[in-house]
């Protein structure tokens, strides 16, 4: 589908006129264009493929995307994609019919990758994984039919602090989703613009511009995830200790090689600084 044209103000026609929504969505804004900035991601040009799930960070993040390009501050293409995975009850109307009223460039597509993590993944282990390495397997084949030189997701950075305690606490190693990488086969650029952003602030934005928002069948329906530990220990510190998020968050962008024990990151027979 040929890129259409965005009318923006359609977009923005039925937020909250208040002076609280408007500082939120410029700070929303002006952290996706520090991400891009910061991340390089502005590097990465062609035509980006923005994958669209349905919830309050995918419609946030093309809604923030469409805005900077039409501030001329995102010179890149945009084409929306939502993946139809096959859920039971998915209302399959409802993006194409918001993507088409907005005059957004999309392609929907089906894959019935439910019933296969429903059929591999044992009763009472998580899906996540197996689900997410489906997904992204298709959204890559998807950019390259589309001419696209990356896949944009809608990762912010609660997920990055989430990520970073479950590799440490469950994965033995300390490292969490970049903002920017190259896939393994090295021909596609993955890009998280909400890197910066709160899941807080995203959630406020989204009740603001009434998305239409699609529940996941799938992993919603899982109780006591590993995900879910980690995002009510973040917000049990945050409650005792307010800010500790941003410092952790902080630590992430200040790392001392030096300081840490992996040989292969540091060398230590070398003159390592005290």
């Amino acid at each position: 589908m040929d890129r259409a044209v965005l009318p923006i103000q359609n977009l923005f026609a039925d937020m909250p006129k208040s002076v609280e929504f408007g500082k939120l969505r410029k700070r929303l804004l002006r952290q996706v264009e520090t991400a891009l900035n910061t991340y390089h991601m502005h590097q990465v040009e062609g035509r980006w493929l923005v994958a669209l799930s349905g919830g309050k960070d995918s419609y946030g993040l093309l809604a923030l995307l469409l805005e900077l390009q039409s501030r001329g501050v995102l010179k890149q293409d945009i084409l929306a994609c939502n993946l139809d995975q096959g859920q039971p009850h998915f209302p399959k109307e409802v993006l194409p019919n918001y993507l088409d009223s907005l005059g957004i460039a999309h392609r929907i597509e089906y894959r019935d990758t439910y019933s296969i993590v429903k059929d591999k993944v044992p009763e009472g282990n998580t899906y996540c994984s197996l689900c997410s390495r489906l997904r992204r397997g298709h959204l890559y084949r998807i950019a390259r039919e589309e001419g696209c030189s990356a896949v944009v997701l809608g990762h912010h950075r609660d997920d990055m602090l989430e990520t970073f305690l479950l590799n440490m606490f469950f994965g033995g190693k300390m490292a969490t989703m970049p903002p920017k990488l190259t896939n393994d086969e090295g021909d596609l650029a993955v890009l998280r613009p909400l890197a910066l952003c709160e899941e807080q602030d995203l959630q406020k934005f989204a009740d603001g511009m009434q998305f239409p928002i699609i529940p996941c069948d799938l992993c919603g329906s899982q109780d006591g995830l590993q995900r879910q530990m980690m995002k009510q220990m973040l917000a049990d510190m945050e409650r005792k200790s307010p800010g500790r998020k941003d410092r952790m968050f902080a630590a992430l962008q200040n790392v001392k090689a030096s300081h840490l024990l992996d040989p292969e990151l540091f060398d230590f027979g070398g003159d390592a600084p005290a």
